[in-house]
This record gives structure tokens, sequence and C-alpha cells, in this order.
């Protein structure tokens, strides 16, 4: 694993570009024994050359060439962040200062943060402090809930998100060019996507990687799409938003779906002609306000709308109602056609109008590892067609 010492990355690059040790460390302000330190602990780390030693200076090596491009990216990102705070802090700031930070945004609080950690709370104020006193201003403001970070506090700590995912992935690279596997998959799951395309994916994937971790994590849209733009998470799959919610975030549609009403395979309204006035009279199982499916069904009813509904985008909640109860359940009609074979719903012979989009969201600049294609690869082969 390669280090998250800043330094010793800044030097690295440093020599990368100026092809030389001695004007590394005049431009970085250090000692020509400092950049050798941090150059060989950083091919330690790699386990291999990163430079090729030539009369005419330092030439990057393959391997090198790929930490450059993802240590440049890295800084990339996170410099203009601290710029705007402190020019200072380009070079002093640290990894354990920014962690510090981070998790103190998230957790509104000193001792929540210090708690997730695992650290003392003194070490977590004192690493804030620190980048308090070159910002020569306050990174939070009190609050009779907590502390809040600024906006500026908030930018940079999404910046050190996107540059750690960086370096989790300059490890990867690293790994896959010496025939080793680092890392893993995180994928935002989506309702429809868990029950078709990705287990379908995830049986593809597997026969290329089995032993690389894969998590998949399920949630409401806004929190996933929050994790994916922080970098905590590499794709969303599930359906699309129409236009996309942010312009830091792309969309590659891989199939359409069609919504579908569904009910308990005896239940009364299916002796009757089912137009939306008569179907606004039963109880509804329908997913949140928000999601595109909520959205067609609102558009199918206008403003006769029914006046019982309960809100889920469980499955199997959904289908437990259904089996106790009247109620008619809107959802992906791929996503129940398992429930359907199975004999445990049936659906209803309403045509709602209107497809809706099923694919990929991901973040505009991200620039994936060797795995995390293979893994978009293997979605994109379970499109429509293959999804079964």
């Amino acid at each position: 694993m390669i280090t998250r010492n800043l330094r010793h990355l800044r030097l690295f690059l440093a020599v990368a570009d100026l092809r030389s040790v001695t004007r590394a460390s005049a431009a970085c302000h250090v000692s020509q024994p400092a950049v050798t330190q941090a150059i060989a602990k950083l091919e330690r780390e790699a386990g291999a050359s990163l430079f090729l030693r030539r009369p005419a200076g330092f030439v990057t090596t393959p391997l090198g060439e790929v930490l450059v491009t993802r240590v440049r990216r890295a800084f990339d990102i996170l410099d203009p962040a601290l710029l705007d705070l402190s020019p200072r802090l380009r070079m002093t700031a640290t990894t354990t200062q920014l962690e510090a930070l981070v998790s103190v945004r998230e957790a509104e609080n000193f001792t929540l943060a210090a708690h997730r950690m695992g650290i003392a709370q003194p070490t977590v104020h004192r690493a804030v402090s620190r980048i308090e006193r070159e910002a020569g201003r306050p990174l939070f403001e009190r609050t009779s809930h907590g502390i809040v970070a600024t906006r500026a506090t908030r930018a940079l700590a999404d910046a050190a998100l996107l540059a750690f995912a960086e370096l989790d992935q300059a490890d990867a690279d690293l790994a896959e060019a010496t025939g080793r596997e680092v890392g893993r998959i995180v994928i935002g799951a989506m309702p429809l996507s868990r029950s078709t395309i990705l287990p379908v994916a995830l049986t593809l994937f597997r026969a290329r990687r089995p032993t690389l971790p894969v998590l998949v994590l399920d949630g409401l849209y806004n929190d996933l799409l929050l994790g994916l733009r922080r970098g905590e998470i590499d794709v969303l799959v599930g359906a699309l938003r129409d236009p996309p919610p942010i312009d830091d975030v792309v969309e590659e549609a891989l199939f359409d779906d069609r919504l579908a009403v569904i009910a308990r395979k005896d239940h009364p309204a299916a002796a009757t002609p089912l137009t939306p006035d008569v179907l606004a009279e039963w109880p509804w199982v329908v997913p949140r306000h928000g999601t595109p499916t909520r959205a067609q069904f609102d558009a199918y009813f206008g403003t006769r709308k029914p006046s019982s509904i309960i809100e889920s985008g469980s499955v199997i909640l959904m289908r437990e109602l259904l089996a106790r109860s009247d109620h008619l359940g809107c959802i992906s009609r791929l996503q129940a056609e398992a429930e359907i074979d199975k004999g445990l719903v049936a659906a209803l012979p309403v045509d709602l109008p209107g497809t809706r989009p099923i694919g990929l969201t991901l973040r505009r600049d991200w620039s994936p590892t060797r795995a995390q294609d293979e893994f978009l690869d293997a979605l994109r082969s379970a499109r429509a067609g293959q999804v079964a």
C-alpha cells in the first residue's frame, strides 16, 4: 500500500516533473536526502523501481507513470480546496489532519469523530486546530445541535475524500501492474438492480475476478448519490434520473423498463374493468416521492390520485402486504417477474404508459481501475436481453 504521506507524494511528483532530486529539493524547499528517502520509501511500498537513474536525469518507469497519473489526479482535486483556505496548506496539511477534518464534518462533534476514528478526542481537536490556524479562520460554526462545517470546510472535506479515493485506486493500479490484486468494487444498488441486472453482472464478474472483494450498498437514491460523488461508491446501478440531478455525474442507459400493477392472485379488482378511476379506489403500495416509478404512477392518475397509499421501496414488504390485504402494488415489471413466476403475486391487465431507463450513474471525471472497468463491462453484458 502506497504511503498517504502527502509531502512524500509531492516530492515524488516533483522528481517526476523536474527529473532531478536536486531541482525537486530546491522547488519543494527540503533537503536532497529528504527527497531521496521519500522516493526510496515509495519504491519499497510499490515493490519495484519508480524511476530509472540516467546520466540525463530521473526517468519514470512504466510503474512510476501509473503512480504519477493517480497522484497528479489526487492533487488536482485536493489543491484548489486547500488553496481556497490558505496557500500554505498545500505544503503543510497532512493526511491525518484531513481525515480528522472529514470525520468531524460528518459527525458534527469532536467526541463522536474521535470515536469513529478510534483515537483520543484531543488528538482530533489538535489536528483540526492546526488546519484552522493555517487558514486563519474558523472551519466550523457552533449551533445548538453541534458544530457545522463552513462552505470552504465542506469543499475541502469532499476534495480530501476524492483525493484519498484516487490514492486507493493507485494501490489497485500498481498491484495490477505487478500481477497482484488490491482494492474492492463498491456498488450502490437501487431496488430493480438487486433483483435483476446485478446478480447477472456479479456472476459474470466473479468468473473473471473470483477473489476481489465486492461491497453492495443499498439505500435511498440521494444517500447513494452522495457516496458516489464523494468517491465512496464506484457506480450506481438502477433507474436513471432525467435529467441527471447534478452536473458532476453522468448516466449511461442500459435498457428500458416498464411498470406493472400487481396484486394477490385472487384480488377482486381482477374481475372488474381497470380504469384510473376504479384503481384509485383501492389502497396502494408504491415507492416514495422523488423516484422515477412514483413520478410515473402519479402521472397515470393525474388529479384523481388514490387516497390510501403506503410508501416503500421494499419488494418483500409489498409482497407481504399484497398477500394479506386488498392493496395493489406499482413496481418494475422486471422486478416483479420472479414474484409472478413463483405465483406469489399476479400482474393485473393495466397498461401504465411510458418506460424508464435503467443504467449506470458514474462520476463525470472518474478514471476506473482495470477491475472496475471489468465490472462495468459485466454490467453492460447483463443488459436487457441477458437479464434473467
